[in-house]
């Protein structure tokens, strides 16, 4: 009996993204393996249908497709040593789709390791939030070996809204730091026009509705400002402590090309306040519990 590897998928990274984009991928026909150091992760995602693995070499055994969504670079680092030890990728063509958003440097160092080794390497970060993630509402920036692109194709469809090849490797995290550098401007925007409305005597969830359908509107005022009303920020699409790292990328995304944001740096500020009052777990919607204090001295 011939089996249909490309219906394989390996899931390195059970957290909020890897989570939603195995249960989709599940969801979608896909034979998913999954693997995380975290145990209530791996007990999530085995309840709905991922088939767990111990270790690294075993998820390189079973799927010749895999995608990483993993938390800090070490963890890209640690993947990038294990896989390259797997006597599997000896006699297969591994492909590996990198879906978080760390530095391009670091991504170029794991691209170069796997690349000695045989394997080819995506750098593919992700546009949009858990919530977004779990309705398959997700954007990928794809970039590095079109070929590979296109074998992974069918599998991104079976996680996310849309896709798009943006050519040599790298540009993916370009226009990802140029996504989230809207995001975070977009979600403090959201919190000032609340806390206006609010402190002007209109209905909150009128506020929602009506600007969420007109001009003013943005992705971000949709998500997170009803979550604003209710004053509730768990669980977190995405914590602000996550969100402190996306940040530094931003800002050495625009040193580095001697470009300066204002609108950046001033919402910059008022995360920096969230994360000294203790709301790093919380969503970034919490951000709009510092707007709301803040006064016209």
């Amino acid at each position: 009996m011939n089996i249909d590897r490309s219906k394989y998928v390996g899931v390195v990274g059970l957290g909020i993204m890897g989570g939603a984009i195995s249960q989709n991928l599940v969801k979608s026909g896909f034979t998913v393996f999954g693997f995380d150091i975290a145990l209530n992760q791996l007990k999530k995602a085995e309840a709905y249908g991922v088939k767990i693995v111990k270790s690294i070499d075993e998820i390189s055994q079973k799927a010749d497709y895999i995608l990483t969504s993993l938390p800090t670079v070490e963890a890209l680092d640690f993947f990038s040593q294990q896989i390259i030890q797997s006597n599997s990728i000896k006699d297969r063509k591994i492909l590996v789709a990198e879906l978080s958003t760390f530095p391009i440097t670091s991504k170029q160092e794991s691209y170069n390791i796997l690349l000695r080794n045989n394997i080819v390497m995506l750098d593919c970060p992700l546009s949009g939030t858990g919530a977004q993630a779990l309705d398959r509402d997700l954007a990928i920036y794809a970039s590095g070996d079109e070929e590979g692109y296109n074998n992974f194709l069918d599998i991104f469809k079976g996680f996310s809204r849309v896709q798009y090849f943006l050519g040599e490797y790298g540009n993916g995290t370009k226009m990802k730091l140029i996504a989230n550098l809207l995001v975070h401007v977009h979600n403090v925007v959201a919190a000032e026009a609340i806390s206006l409305g609010l402190k002007g005597g209109l209905d909150p969830h009128t506020i929602c509705d009506i600007i969420g359908s007109g001009a003013g509107s943005s992705r971000m005022f949709e998500m997170r400002a009803p979550m604003m009303v209710k004053g509730k920020y768990k669980p977190a699409t995405m914590k602000i402590d996550i969100w402190k790292k996306d940040m530094e990328l931003i800002s050495n995304f625009i040193d580095n090309h001697d470009l300066i944001s204002p609108t950046f740096e001033a919402a910059k500020d008022i995360y920096s306040k969230a994360l000294e009052e203790g709301l790093g777990s919380e969503d970034t919607a919490a951000v709009y519990e510092i707007v709301k204090k803040l006064k016209n001295n």
